[in-house]
């Protein structure tokens, strides 16, 4: 009896979680159900298999709407008929037509009319809903012909009286209007709620036609889904058989490429993967992914093939991967084996400007009708639910900004404000909008439209209605086609280099840059500002505690920085290890034998299945079971259980003693489900000495490349210092040298317009390109002549230095530009002043200060060009330590100078603390620790220089400052407004910091990790 329940995936409308409509409809002893929402089918595989859970019939369909009117409810037959909904939903939402006022023939759906949109004439498959309050209605000769096509409509969308208040608070969100301006069609009825059976059918007993109607209905309403039926594309080619015919080829020549002829292990290893991809069915998977690598390749672009993926030497021959699972002993079960019944999972990473293009690829390859991006629900998060509700209840901007920032616990005098925070409260949770996930892109055997409405969101590639945790729910795997910065930034150094040089670097060929000296130096001095995943200040620290200088210790390093590492111990372990190797015992063989490389610690994912097979007596794929019990994902306590027993079990009968398996039990479990799996850490690791290569042999071009990248750990400022480290000329904008983007001749680095904070795009975008065209730009009235730009953006390209090449000052400048543009409009400039050139004036010349240049750079780019930050402060003293000697003054007291560059805040048992990173006069970085009890008296005050005062701590190789006091020393007053007082600190506050926030726990003393260092 019920066709038309709303759960709260009809966004910014319903009210009522799926599991909570469920269990309401199961205390009413209700048998079938439907659920309708409103213009998507996201919840119905969730209600599906709640529904039967529950003993209750489920129907799903989609309530149409359009500009919130409603024009008809759909009912699916079977699993066909949602694919026709789906398509008519599709239709508007992709391609913009509008959806029809009546229904369409369909085939295997009921369409069900409200009262507002009787259509002419009735389909077969098609009836009328009378809701309970319009029975009265029927009186009339208009509705009384039509009682046999009829059926009860009694829409579900709120719980309860308070759950109506929020539904209209969500109305007027959706609306943005204040409550009080909500119309009567706005919202739903407060009776919209679960009726009891018997009350909703007294309301019917005089026409017991439509309640017969209803029953027929939904006995006619058989949605049947297969949850564990495969959705993905099955084959690359015709069929299975040719599939792994094409897959061998490939493996093989593979093979050949990258190990010859005569390498037994890898032709065993081929033969074994592929005998277990071919049971398993997963070839056109394989096969599907080599195809986008392959097209990638012929583009000339640059991927990464990542994650687990990595474990396979199939993937490796393909080129999925570069990383050789012989070199690091990768097992291949912990990317797949015969436990596992759905397609192993790729990650490949491309730069983030090319990544498009390989999207482009995918859809045209496989069909837009086959492929479409997983969508994610986008909840109401915290902050923006009180400012959201607050203004709907008319708050002003003031008060919505401080119910943004207060504690939600915090009791408050106004009754208004307690309904918002009472309210808040109940959205948190609650899905808000949908929206693209990140990577994962679906490729489907059938049309996706089978499965799931389409949207179009402004990235321009469709998404499906569901996150990808339904869609593996109903079979689906995602492709993770993944982009980041570091890429192209690698990728945008060959090019400069090129251009800069004329030198090619195949930096594909990764033996040129692994295990490479010049790189090893630097690796171990931490020097990787820059580089991808290795610059940050705590994995800086971290290659110098370990004195890094080759791959594999790269590779260990990518992994222990990990948080469920870092957290159980293990990383300080390792570091101890690694720096005293002669100071442990291995307690037991089967350590000292597998995982010899890592002294003996579990750093990888794949280490517990080593210790499973090699110490516990288990299969590798028992040992991959034991790995994916604890990684947290649907992490069972009976899954759990059951591994746990079946290990000790194992352990047992291998003659182990119980202590030592407990303690090999211990460890495993402290951090299995939080470490990276190593061919992860070793494809990062490969891409780490990509960049470091290029940071050592083409500083310079490489620095630009990040600048523009606009990726990383710091702030454009910190790359441009390391820029000028590296001997580059730092300029700043010049309207005849410099392009949108930061560009280099030799050594000069031109800033780009692009860093001009107030500049318009478009202006910075065609400053080069009519510069292209027609030349050089002669004169600053040459320049108003062919670039249309108003007097603001004019003003900011003088104050920046980019007309210095006519030899006139800032001051003469910008008369002449307010001389210039007195009379014209940009649009009507052209023609006139070249046909009239604008009369030169004699004007007074007007000294200029190097600081005004200055803080006119701090202003418009953030930072000073034209000088350091350190000419800027009041005082000349500079510390008596540099950083390049701090490692000479362990356990000693230091007065230090320096520039902030960032800070971390970390979490500690005895109050929040942060480690900073700094430079001092001569360029150098170093860093600090800030402990609660000197934070209390010396705290952070944004960015700029501060005067140190601390005792130097060196931690296996790497000094760090601890702080006890700190003072923020003045910079000079803005020369540019030395006679006006009120200005002359303003342009100050646009020095920054970078601050990163942590909510981790604190890491564990050394006395706290317990791991044995001698044998059991």
């Amino acid at each position: 009896m019920y066709l038309n329940c709303h759960s709260f995936h009809s966004l910014r409308y319903g009210t009522i979680a799926i599991e909570t409509l469920v269990k309401q409809a199961r205390a009413l002893h209700i048998t079938a159900l439907a659920l309708t929402d409103i213009n998507t089918v996201t919840g119905i595989y969730d209600f599906t298999k709640a529904c039967l859970a529950e003993g209750i019939k489920p129907v799903v369909g989609m309530e149409i709407r359009e500009e919130n009117r409603l024009l008809y409810i759909t009912l699916a037959k079977k699993q066909s008929g949602i694919g026709e909904i789906c398509r008519l939903l599709t239709d508007r939402n992709v391609e913009n037509i509008s959806l029809p006022q009546v229904a369409p023939t369909f085939q295997e759906v009921f369409t069900i009319y409200p009262l507002s949109n009787v259509p002419e004439h009735l389909k077969e498959n098609e009836y009328i809903g009378i809701r309970p309050e319009q029975i009265s209605h029927l009186i009339r000769e208009q509705w009384r012909s039509y009682i046999s096509r009829m059926v009860i409509l009694s829409p579900v969308t709120v719980s309860d009286k308070v759950e109506h208040n929020l539904h209209r608070i969500l109305r007027a969100v959706d609306l943005n209007v204040i409550l009080s301006r909500l119309g009567e069609d706005d919202t739903c009825q407060p009776e919209e709620t679960l009726l009891p059976l018997d009350k909703l059918l007294e309301s019917y007993q005089d026409y017991p036609q439509i309640i017969a109607n209803t029953r027929k209905v939904i006995e006619q309403c058989n949605f049947e889904y297969d949850f564990g039926t495969p959705r993905n594309k099955k084959h690359y080619t015709e069929n299975r058989q040719s599939d792994i015919k094409l897959l061998s080829s490939l493996a093989y020549a593979g093979l050949h490429r990258r190990y010859g002829d005569k390498h037994t292990a890898a032709r065993a290893r081929v033969e074994k993967e592929l005998k277990v991809i071919d049971e398993l069915g997963f070839s056109g998977y394989f096969l599907i992914t080599w195809d986008i690598v392959r097209y990638s390749n012929s583009m000339g672009f640059m991927h990464i093939g990542r994650g687990s993926g990595a474990n396979s030497i199939i993937a490796y021959c393909l080129g999925i991967t570069d990383i050789c699972p012989l070199e690091l002993d990768l097992y291949f079960e912990r990317f797949l084996n015969l436990n596992r019944k759905t397609p192993p999972d790729f990650d490949i990473d491309w730069s983030w400007q090319e990544r498009d293009t390989i999207l482009q690829y995918i859809f045209d390859r496989y069909g837009r009708d086959h492929v479409a991006f997983c969508g994610t629900n986008v909840e109401f998060k915290y902050r923006s639910i009180f400012r959201e509700v607050g203004k709907v209840f008319g708050l002003p901007k003031e008060e919505l900004d401080a119910l943004a920032t207060r504690s939600a616990e915090r009791d408050d005098d106004s009754q208004l404000v307690r309904l918002v925070m009472k309210y808040g409260k109940m959205l948190e949770k609650y899905p808000n909008q949908r929206s693209m996930h990140s990577c994962g892109i679906l490729i489907a055997e059938e049309p996706i439209t089978n499965f799931t409405a389409l949207e179009m969101p402004p990235k321009g590639f469709p998404i499906v209605q569901f996150d990808m945790h339904i869609a593996e729910d109903i079979g689906f795997e995602k492709f993770d086609i993944l982009s980041q910065r570091g890429i192209g930034s690698i990728n945008d150094t060959v090019k400069l280099i090129k251009k800069n040089k004329q030198i090619n670097v195949d930096i594909r060929d990764t033996t040129i840059s692994k295990n490479e000296g010049r790189c090893n130096d630097m690796l171990s001095r931490g020097k990787t500002i820059g580089c991808f995943y290795i610059e940050s200040p705590a994995m800086r620290g971290l290659l110098r505690r370990l004195k890094c200088e080759d791959y594999k210790t790269l590779v260990a390093a990518s992994s222990i920085i990990r948080p469920g590492v870092a957290q159980s111990g293990m990383m300080k372990e390792y570091i101890f290890r690694h720096n005293h190797p002669d100071q442990f015992e291995y307690f037991h063989e089967v350590f000292e034998e597998h995982l010899g490389d890592t002294y003996g610690i579990m750093v990888y994912q794949e280490d517990v299945i080593k210790i499973a097979i090699h110490f516990g007596g288990l299969s590798a794929a028992d040992g991959d079971v034991l790995r994916r019990a604890m990684s947290g994902k649907g992490r069972s306590l009976a899954a759990l259980q059951k591994v746990k027993d079946n290990f000790f079990a194992s352990c047992n009968k291998q003659g182990h003693p119980e202590e030592l398996s407990r303690e090999v039990y211990r460890q495993i479990e402290s951090f299995a489900g939080y470490s990276f799996c190593k061919a992860h850490s070793a494809s990062y690791a490969v891409e780490s000495y990509q960049s470091l290569y290029l940071k050592s042999y083409y500083p310079i071009e490489f620095m630009v490349a990040v600048i523009n990248n606009q990726g990383g750990f710091y702030r454009t400022e910190v790359y441009v210092h390391e820029a000028r480290m590296s001997g580059a000329n730092i300029l700043t904008p010049c309207i005849n040298k410099s392009e949108y983007e930061t560009t280099v001749y030799g050594q000069d680095i031109y800033l780009g317009f692009m860093l001009l904070q107030s500049l318009e795009a478009k202006i910075g975008t065609l400053i080069p390109e009519e510069r292209k065209k027609n030349g050089d730009y002669k004169t600053l009235e040459d320049f108003v002549c062919r670039i249309q730009i108003g007097i603001e953006g004019l003003q900011i390209l003088i104050f920046i230095g980019a007309f210095r090449f006519t030899g006139k000052s800032k001051s003469e400048l910008l008369v002449q530009a307010r001389l210039l543009l007195i009379n014209f409009k940009p649009e009507d400039r052209n023609g006139l002043l070249i046909e009239e050139p604008a009369k030169e004036y004699k004007l007074p010349k007007l000294d200029r200060s190097v600081f005004e240049d200055a803080f006119d750079e701090i202003e418009l780019l953030s930072f000073p060009v034209s000088c350091t930050p350190f000419d800027l402060l009041e005082t000349k003293y500079r510390g008596h330590v540099m950083a390049k000697d701090l490692k000479n003054h362990h356990k000693r007291q230091v007065k230090m100078l320096a520039y902030l560059i960032s800070r971390k805040h970390v979490p500690t048992k005895r109050g929040t603390m942060f480690f900073g990173t700094w430079i001092d006069a001569n360029g150098d970085y170093f860093d600090t620790a800030h402990f609660p009890n000197s934070l209390e008296h010396s705290p952070f005050l944004g960015g700029g220089c501060y005067l140190l005062l601390g005792t130097v701590e060196v931690d296996y190789h790497f000094p760090t400052i601890t702080i006890h006091k700190m003072a923020k020393m003045p910079f000079i007053p803005d020369p540019r407004y030395s006679h006006e007082n009120s200005k002359a600190y303003h342009a100050h506050r646009q020095i920054k910091e970078d601050v990163s926030m942590t909510n981790r726990a604190p890491y564990p003393l050394e006395s706290e990790i317990a791991l044995p260092r001698k044998r059991i």
